[in-house]
This record gives structure tokens, C-alpha cells and sequence, in this order.
């Protein structure tokens, strides 16, 4: 990857990726990066270890994004992309903060990945979007709901295996 891209973690749906179909882009203005906040609040962390961080809340928004769509299947969906550099910036400098904001579409080609939940996860996925926001807020049952989805591998497609992600 050229240093003037920037790894990006942007939470879907099935239903958002499946536009890619016809749009060949995939639109999102929030998505998840190692940012420098990011960084110095895990100052012990690899390159690895801040990625996975960034990923997972990734997934997590995902699950907000599922809980305002109740007609998408019940599976988060992090897309991987490397995308120019000017095209991110980051809003909010709060420690530990991974969020950033896109200046534009993310393109087919840049995509690196799609990772999605597997069928027989839907319902922990469910039960996890209809709670996410109250785990947020520190309550410790939904958090227990929300971690049995955070504890469950999302599966790794590659970007021309879009069709077989939509059957799977």
C-alpha cells in the first residue's frame, strides 16, 4: 500500500453492499482509521493490534447501521478500503477516537476486503443491534449482548468475490 492511502474501515450492511452492484461505489462519509489519537491512547499497540481496533468499531457502527435498517439481513459488514489520503480527516480529536470522515465515495476499486457475518449469526447480530446504543450508555446486560457479537469472526471475502458474499 502507498503511503499516500490510508487504510479505512467503513461499517454496511449486506443491502449498502449490494448496491456496488449497479453504483460501483460505495458511499460513506464515517469510517474507521488508525488515527494519531487513536495511536496515543494505545501507545503499546502494534500497527496490527490499532487496526483491529479500528476495525471492530467498524462492526459495531454496523450494528447501528442495522438497527436503523430493519428490513437488511441481520449480519454487520466491514469493507476494507485504501483510499487517497486527502480524502480522510479527522473531526474529532478525542483520545481514542478512530472515527473519520470520507470527502467522497469510496470507489470499487478501492476496496481491499468485504468482511460479513455468517448466516448462523444473525441472531446474535439481531439481538446486538436492538441494544447497541443502551451498551453504549453503560448498560452492562446490552454491553454482555453486544459482546457476544463482537465475539463472533466476521468472514473475509475478497473484492471480486462480491457475487459469492450476496449468495453466502
Amino acid at each position: 500500500m502507498a503511503s499516500d492511502l490510508v487504510r479505512v474501515y467503513l461499517p454496511a450492511t449486506v443491502r449498502l453492499v449490494a448496491a456496488l452492484r449497479e453504483a460501483d461505489e460505495l458511499s460513506g462519509a464515517t469510517a474507521h482509521a488508525v488515527t494519531p489519537a487513536l495511536r496515543e491512547w494505545y501507545a503499546e499497540g502494534d500497527e496490527e493490534e490499532l487496526e483491529y481496533v479500528a476495525f471492530m468499531r467498524a462492526a459495531q457502527d454496523a450494528l447501528r447501521l442495522l438497527r436503523d435498517d430493519p428490513s437488511a439481513p441481520r449480519r454487520r459488514v466491514v469493507v476494507s478500503a485504501d483510499v487517497p489520503a486527502a480524502q480522510v480527516s479527522v473531526d474529532n480529536r478525542d483520545l481514542g477516537t478512530s472515527t473519520v470522515r470520507l470527502s467522497g465515495a469510496v470507489p470499487r476499486r478501492a476496496i481491499a476486503a468485504f468482511h460479513v457475518d455468517e448466516a448462523e449469526a444473525e441472531p446474535v447480530v439481531a439481538a446486538a443491534a436492538e441494544v447497541v446504543e443502551r451498551a453504549a450508555g453503560g448498560d452492562p446486560d446490552a454491553q454482555f449482548t453486544v459482546d457476544s457479537a463482537e465475539d463472533l469472526d466476521l468472514l473475509w471475502f475478497a473484492p471480486e468475490e462480491l457475487d459469492e458474499l450476496l449468495r453466502h
